[in-house]
């Protein structure tokens, strides 16, 4: 039978980004080929992929559309191997009172944040599960957990994937498939450049450290969550601190 040692390959969707990019050094590390997603940006994916000591492939889709998404978990296979870690930090956050927020800038944080995350689990997981061994890493926010002004996509989309999170934990352990969501908390990254100063300075004095976090030291829960045999359906907060103050 085969096993995750035969089959160190992983996905990670978002990989263009710092955190996507921290996770992949993180699984580079631990012996795994990668195959790095973006969406629009190639040049940054194939920067992430000059880093890698192991063989990895940049590989592009909208992971808001379904045979976009399945078209890139077939190319992954045919250049790496069956998908054993997938790792879901792509997303986008397109804030706005609901009052006057564009109808459409809801939807598509919705679509790419949690339809984009059942699209990727949807298009590995058959193999997953076949191979009998699996991670399953889904990368939330403290803003599916507490409430946020001007966040009501964001927090659905990332409150919808906690739920995901727990009921596919259910249908996979039988068959060694471990399914958790990783929640950070602010870092410096692109994302967190476009939070407005007053907003941001707000958030990081509600953290116990003061500071924001780095993509690295997140980035280490993952390592935890490939380790942890036992633990599934469980959200893992690494964010200073922010969801309990």
């Amino acid at each position: 039978m085969s096993t995750h040692t035969e089959h160190k390959v992983a996905l990670v969707t978002g990989a263009s980004g710092a955190f996507g990019a921290a996770v992949a050094r993180v699984l580079d590390r631990r012996g795994y080929r990668l195959a790095l997603h973006y969406t629009s940006g190639l040049d940054r994916a194939r920067k992430v992929a000059a880093e890698l000591s192991l063989p990895s492939t940049v590989v592009q889709a909208d992971v808001a559309d379904w045979d976009s998404t399945k078209a890139m978990a077939e190319q992954v296979q045919e250049e790496l191997g069956v998908v054993s870690v997938l790792v879901n930090s792509g997303a986008v956050r397109m804030d706005g009172l609901m009052a006057t927020q564009s109808v459409d800038d809801w939807a598509r944080t919705i679509n790419v944040n949690l339809i984009g995350t059942f699209h990727a689990c949807r298009a590995v997981l058959p193999s997953m599960l076949r191979q009998r061994w699996g991670r399953i890493i889904n990368v939330v926010s403290p803003a599916g957990l507490i409430g946020s002004k001007g966040q009501t996509a964001y927090s659905a989309s990332k409150a919808g994937v906690m739920g995901l999170t727990r009921s596919l934990a259910l249908e996979c352990g039988k068959r060694k498939v471990t399914v958790n969501a990783l929640s950070p908390g602010l870092m410096a990254t692109e994302l967190t450049e476009e939070v407005p100063d007053e907003i941001r300075t707000g958030l990081v004095e509600r953290t116990a450290f003061r500071r924001l976090g780095t993509p690295d030291e997140v980035a280490k829960g993952v390592e935890l969550l490939l380790d942890a045999e036992y633990m599934t359906g469980q959200v893992l907060s690494i964010d200073g601190g922010i969801s309990i103050s």
